[in-house]
Parts: C-alpha cells; sequence; structure tokens
C-alpha cells in the first residue's frame, strides 16, 4: 500500500497553526458577540448557524482543492478534495450519536434552555483538544502497517456492537470519573447562572453545570476512539483528518438545537451508522487491498451518503412507535 503523504507536518505545519487561529478567532467571536448574553436558540438560528458551518467547510473544501491542484496533478487534487467531503460527512454522520447524548444529559441535569449553549461551547472547545490529540497519536500509529488491521477490526466489531447492542440509559452518577470528581470538589445542589465553579463561605465548589460539562467532555473521548480511527479509513493525510474533523465539530453544537426535539424520529440511523462503520473497517483490513492499495473514494463517499440518507428516510418512513402510557 502507498503510505506517501502528501502534506507532512513538517512542511505544513504554518498551516495548521494558521488554521487553528482561523478556529479560535471563530469561537471568540461566536461566544463573544453573537452568544454574549446567555439565551434560548430557536430552530431558525440553529438552522441558520447550521448553513454557516457547512457553507464554511464546504468553501474550505474548495479552496483545498485549487491549492492541491496548483502543487499536484489535478486528479490527484480531485481526490484529496472527496476525501475531505467523505471524511467530513463520516464524522458529521457520527456526530448524531453526540446529540443523542446532549439530549439526555441536559434532561439529567435539568440544564436549563438557555445555558445549554454555554456548556456545548467549552464542550467543543474541550473536544477540539481532544481530538487533536487522538488524531495526531492515530497519525504515528499509522505508519506502523498491522496498525491499520488493528483499526479495521477495532471499527467492524463497534459497528456490530452498535447494531446488535440496545441503547442503554445514561447514568453519570455512576462514571468513575464523575464519581471520583465530586470526592474532590463539593457541588452545590443548584445553578448560578453561567458559573461553573462557585465560592460559597470560603470553599470553592463546582456547579451542576459543570458537571454537565465534565460528562460530556468524557463522552466525546469515547466517540473519539471510533472516530477517528474511522476517517483514518477514509484518508491517511492528518491535514485531511484534522480540518474535517474540526469542522464537523464545529457545526456540532448548531446541529443539536436543531434536531434536538427529532431524534427520536431517526430511530434507524444508528443501524446505519453501525453499517458505515463496519464498511470502513472493511475497506482498512481487506477492500483496500483488494483494490491494488486504495478503495475508490468515489465508492466510498456514494455508499455512506447512500446509507445514511437510506437509514433517514426508512426512518421518516417507519415511525417509532410511541410507548402506551401505564394506567
Amino acid at each position: 500500500m502507498d503510505t506517501q503523504i502528501l502534506f507532512p507536518f513538517a512542511e505544513y505545519y504554518w498551516f495548521y497553526l494558521g488554521f487553528t487561529v482561523f478556529v479560535f478567532m471563530v469561537l471568540v467571536f461566536d461566544l463573544g458577540v453573537f452568544h454574549r448574553n446567555a439565551h434560548e436558540v430557536s430552530f431558525k438560528e440553529a438552522t441558520t448557524w447550521s448553513v454557516v458551518w457547512v457553507s464554511l467547510a464546504l468553501l474550505f473544501n474548495v479552496g483545498f482543492y485549487y491549492y492541491a491542484a496548483s502543487s499536484f496533478p489535478a486528479d490527484v487534487a480531485w481526490t484529496k478534495s472527496l476525501e475531505f467531503l467523505t471524511g467530513y460527512i463520516v464524522e458529521k454522520s457520527l456526530s448524531v450519536d453526540n446529540i443523542f447524548v446532549f439530549v439526555m444529559v441536559f434532561a439529567y441535569f435539568a440544564v436549563p434552555a438557555r445555558l445549554q449553549h454555554r456548556v456545548l461551547f467549552y464542550g467543543i472547545v474541550g473536544a477540539l483538544i481532544f481530538r487533536a490529540v487522538f488524531i495526531a497519536g492515530g497519525a504515528y500509529l499509522m505508519q506502523f502497517h498491522w496498525v491499520i488491521y488493528v483499526f479495521g477490526a477495532f471499527l467492524i466489531i463497534t459497528g456490530i456492537k452498535m447494531m446488535l447492542v440496545p441503547d442503554k440509559e445514561i447514568e453519570p452518577d455512576k462514571n468513575i470519573l464523575i464519581r471520583l470528581f465530586k470526592k474532590l470538589v463539593p457541588i452545590t445542589s443548584e445553578y448560578h447562572g453561567q458559573k461553573f465553579f462557585v465560592r460559597l463561605k470560603g470553599i470553592l465548589h463546582a456547579t451542576p453545570l459543570f458537571i454537565a460539562l465534565l460528562f460530556i467532555e468524557v463522552t466525546d473521548i469515547i466517540f473519539a476512539v471510533d472516530s477517528v480511527p474511522a476517517i483514518f479509513a477514509i484518508t491517511k493525510e492528518p491535514l485531511i483528518v484534522f480540518t474535517s474533523n474540526i469542522f464537523a465539530i464545529l457545526g456540532l453544537r448548531a446541529m443539536y438545537f436543531m434536531l434536538a426535539g427529532a431524534v427520536d424520529k431517526f430511530h434507524f440511523l444508528k443501524y446505519g451508522l453501525s453499517v458505515v462503520l463496519i464498511f470502513v473497517g472493511l475497506k482498512m483490513v481487506w477492500l483496500n487491498d483488494y483494490f491494488g492499495g486504495k478503495f475508490p473514494i468515489s465508492y466510498s463517499l456514494g455508499f455512506i451518503l447512500g446509507v445514511i440518507g437510506l437509514s433517514v428516510l426508512v426512518s421518516l418512513m417507519f415511525p417509532k412507535k410511541l410507548k402506551e402510557p401505564l394506567l
């Protein structure tokens, strides 16, 4: 298998730095201007921001294509831009699982609607940091050919487990990290506005808002274990993995506020996501070798779009039956 990296970090460190600065500026502008005052995010506002984030990702991909075409043959540039688009779609689709978690966490901790954006904002910042660490580690490990088969097998097992194992109720109080934190830091019984920490009688206390944030960060680390290997199955370019991952995460808050009330309608989506994970796992352990080192990216994009689209369509055609109320 060809292991050549077209955008090695040593030559493109300036791009990583510039992209990171851009993301930081966008986040500061988002929180400091548009969400300076805590408020409940409306469906219209969430939809507008979703369009903005998706548009930014697509515009970036267009710019990336033209830049790659200036340095490499046009067919190589086209392939790399398709890899970015495919990776972005995979990460965007897998992030729907995060939305299910957000809904349950906010309900469990009774987080007021006007404070949910603040939790997600800092949750996204933490996710960006953790994803960067995971991607750097994955890029290093992918230099060893045997790791490809380990990642592939892990994705196949994860996909099968997602398909067969029923969803469990979220119980943050049973999470070992949450329990340990509660032993070290006292927790207030009520919210204190947008504050994560307050000082009461001279003693620093964490608020339930911080506990909700902590649990969201923990779950994102768990999700990263699946999503990072999945995108490395699409492309071996760390630059593409990094940028597509970041763009998918940046749009996660807006997608949550847009879909939070409708997540139960897409009850077949988990099966579509499980098929996607199994597929990308098979790419790593078998299909790439079978196709002479690289399964065609256009086939991957078509298959992934088809599976995700079909799972959404089936969900809408066959709505989830509501449980009968107990008398």
